[in-house]
């Protein structure tokens, strides 16, 4: 976290700089729920500060005490993200792993123990859209991170869901559900050529391919798999 000595060297004061850190925390609290958590792109932030400076080194101090504030006093880790494109649009091996990267983006994740967040932070009636998310992310992972959207509507039928629905009594419209994991990262979505016309394809985002939540998931198919083997040898 920057020093005071470091605002002054900027020519701005410490009452000017905590009012800018806590529009960037409100910005970020308010943005995070009213867009069900969809990243923030960094430019949005960076524009609250060269609003009224343009110092160019101020953005990326304030931002920075803003993420030591949110994690000390709000208990949340506001997580960079590096939006990756395609696979089918990455450069070679060879190439530079940046240019695999576009513009940075931020989440707030809660830093809380899992069964304390579940009984005193977790919107209830908003829960449905975390199983929803895991049980989609688990189908394009066992695919191999990619799937053709046809071939995952496929198996969400077995569940229950259509792609037509419009008006289930838990999600709503299913494609919209299924379009919201695309704008939260877990999922990108794209558009490939092909013999026959143009196929959508859905793959793994940075969110789902975070280490916090692919060794989840992968303990969980683990323990479904495990289930289903002990069943079959039961019977």
């Amino acid at each position: 976290m920057a020093s005071n000595e470091d605002y002054s060297q900027l020519e701005i004061s410490v009452q000017e700089k905590d009012k800018l850190v806590a529009e960037v925390i409100r910005y970020v609290l308010f943005k995070t729920h009213q867009s069900s958590g969809c990243p923030i792109r960094r430019e949005e932030l960076t524009q609250i500060v060269t609003k009224n400076y343009h110092q160019r080194s101020l953005p990326t101090l304030v931002i920075n005490e803003a993420r030591g504030k949110l994690s000390s006093i709000f208990g949340f880790d506001m997580k960079e993200l590096n939006r990756m494109r395609p696979s089918s649009n990455r450069p070679t091996a060879r190439a530079s792993q940046q240019s695999n990267l576009d513009a940075k983006s931020y989440v707030i994740v809660s830093k809380l123990p899992p069964d304390e967040y579940t009984k005193y932070v977790e919107n209830k009636e908003a829960s449905y859209l975390t199983g929803f998310a895991f049980v989609v992310i688990s189908i394009v992972h066992l695919a191999g991170g990619k799937l053709a959207e046809e071939n995952l509507w496929h198996q969400l039928r077995k569940l229950g869901l259509s792609e037509n629905e419009e008006k289930n009594p838990i999600f709503g419209n299913s494609k919209q559900t299924l379009d919201l994991l695309v704008q939260q990262r877990y999922l990108q979505k794209e558009k490939v050529a092909g013999p026959e016309g143009n196929t959508v394809m859905y793959e793994l985002a940075e969110r789902a391919l975070d280490e916090s939540i692919n060794s989840k998931l992968k303990s969980y198919i683990a323990q479904v798999v495990n289930k289903e083997t002990t069943t079959e040898a039961d019977d």
